[in-house]
């Protein structure tokens, strides 16, 4: 990832519910300074980090940002909780109400089954930007965003919990018992140096971050939309 083309714009970006910093990193790297909001610790967050409710932040402080972003928990939509049945807080539409009430642009991300419950979203997935794993992830916002051509799947991946190879070279990233050498490869394909488990790292810990991560490229991307589409935010 080459931080020496980043060009500050001036411009802040709440990132909430930012677990361990994959999309606030695309955003910093498109430019913005970051402010990171999630309720549970996040130790490995690499910019400004408070810890609270994020929709409560965005109620209290989303005013203050020029462009707030969202990745409310995606448990209740995945294709496992059709197996556990377990119940998990709908977070879409009261983070959605939260932020139209600071009159800010804004951005909320979710898994492909939660199209339902988002307005007209953009589909972004990993080929679309050279990161070696298909993960496709919705984005809503309250401004124009296109998606780039999506590649076909053509290449083949790994099973979960292998490293790639020349001829499986994409990853499948999902949970599981996984080796350090697993997590940090995740990593290398994410684009998330950052979050890499050393020998002795809580193991645990790093392969739920890189699981629950979005690649940075993604919110590099959609920053660099935003900044297109609003060139008088650059000038105020």
């Amino acid at each position: 990832m080459n931080h020496s083309r980043r060009v500050p714009n001036g411009l802040r970006i709440l990132d909430t519910f930012c677990c361990s910093g994959g999309m606030g990193m695309g955003y910093w790297l498109a430019g913005f300074d970051v402010v990171g909001v999630d309720i549970n610790p996040q130790p490995h967050y690499p910019f400004e980090f408070v810890q609270g409710d994020a929709i409560e932040y965005i109620r209290e402080h989303g005013h203050e940002f020029d462009l707030i972003h969202g990745s409310p928990p995606c448990q209740a939509y995945t294709p496992l909780n059709a197996y556990n049945h377990k119940t998990y807080p709908d977070l879409i539409a009261p983070t959605r109400e939260a932020m139209l009430a600071t009159g800010r642009p804004y951005v909320i991300e979710n898994v492909e089954a939660a199209a339902p419950e988002l307005r007209d979203p953009a589909l972004l997935c990993g080929p679309m930007f050279g990161v070696r794993v298909y993960r496709h992830r919705l984005f809503e916002t309250n401004w124009p965003l296109t998606a780039p051509a999506h590649p076909k799947h053509v290449e083949r991946c790994t099973r979960n919990g292998y490293l790639p190879t020349p001829e499986k070279p994409f990853m499948t990233i999902t949970g599981g018992a996984h080796s350090r050498a697993w997590q940090n490869a995740a990593c290398d394909v994410m684009g998330m140096p950052w979050i890499k488990v050393a020998a002795g790292g809580d193991i645990k810990l790093g392969i739920r971050e890189v699981c629950e991560a979005i690649p940075p490229a993604f919110a590099r991307y959609i920053g660099e939309r935003y900044l297109a589409a609003h060139p008088a935010a650059l000038a105020a």
